[in-house]
């Protein structure tokens, strides 16, 4: 394993665009299944969140699981292979502990990052009662603006540990811990570029979201895709 690409390098800001180009082009190796897979797992995702406070739980820790398949399907088309319904689920096959304790990772993770946020909001509406009066009111609404700002706050590493996580794991079989520091360690490195992957991701989401979401049958591959381009770029190939 070289040290070097596993910490991950630093590209340029015009990469932010370029992973979501080439996300594309990867959607548009196997269109039908890319599409096939992102309703499958939007149907897992529903029926888990119907499920009271389990399902939460459940669906915290088995995306590291599927994210980890699609990697492996990613690299499968990029190698001019077939991509498959079963790289949906081939992170249960394949590093199976590791992304799950990954996923156990992250869903302590977001505990601590909405904890503040319960606390804070739980305090202004408390206090806000307590006044009950025009400023109580106000006291209840900077509480829930001051959650906002720290989930926010604190969402921004979390998202950085967590976004290469999987695919170190399945493609360069680090350990869950190690491939989080990798993760963070490689998205700190490149800052810009992901400013302008996230502008353009979140305008293009936008987009995708207004004929009734239907843009995410293609927008959501693209993300995938470009997650494993992103990937291939900063760590190199496996």
């Amino acid at each position: 394993m070289n040290e070097g690409t596993v910490s991950g390098r630093a590209v340029g800001a015009g990469q932010g665009w370029t992973w979501i180009a080439d996300g594309f082009g990867l959607f548009r190796k196997n269109p039908g299944m890319w599409i096939a897979l992102i309703l499958v797992l939007g149907v897992i995702l529903i029926v888990l969140s119907v499920i009271p406070v389990i399902g939460a739980v459940a669906t915290l820790l088995l995306l590291p699981v599927f994210s980890g398949g699609l990697m492996l399907g990613c690299q499968a088309l990029q190698r001019d292979g077939a991509l498959e319904m079963g790289h949906l689920f081939a992170g249960f096959k394949t590093q199976t502990r590791s992304l799950i304790v990954l996923g156990a990772l992250s869903l302590a993770a977001w505990v601590i990052v909405v904890l503040p946020a319960l606390l804070i909001v739980g305090g202004g509406a408390f206090f806000g009662a307590m006044r009950g009066d025009v400023a109580g009111i106000g006291t209840i609404g900077a509480s829930f603006v001051l959650a906002m700002l720290v989930v926010l706050g604190l969402s921004v590493p979390v998202y950085m540990a967590l976004w290469f996580a999987p695919a170190l794991v399945v493609l360069r079989g680090l350990a869950p811990l190690e491939a989080i520091k990798r993760s963070f360690a490689g998205c700190l490195k490149n800052i810009v570029p992901f400013l302008v992957y996230g502008i353009v991701m979140l305008v293009l989401g936008i987009l995708a979201t207004i004929p009734l979401a239907l843009g995410w049958l293609v927008l959501g591959p693209v993300l995938v895709g470009s997650v494993y381009v992103a990937y291939r770029d900063i760590y190199g190939d496996a």
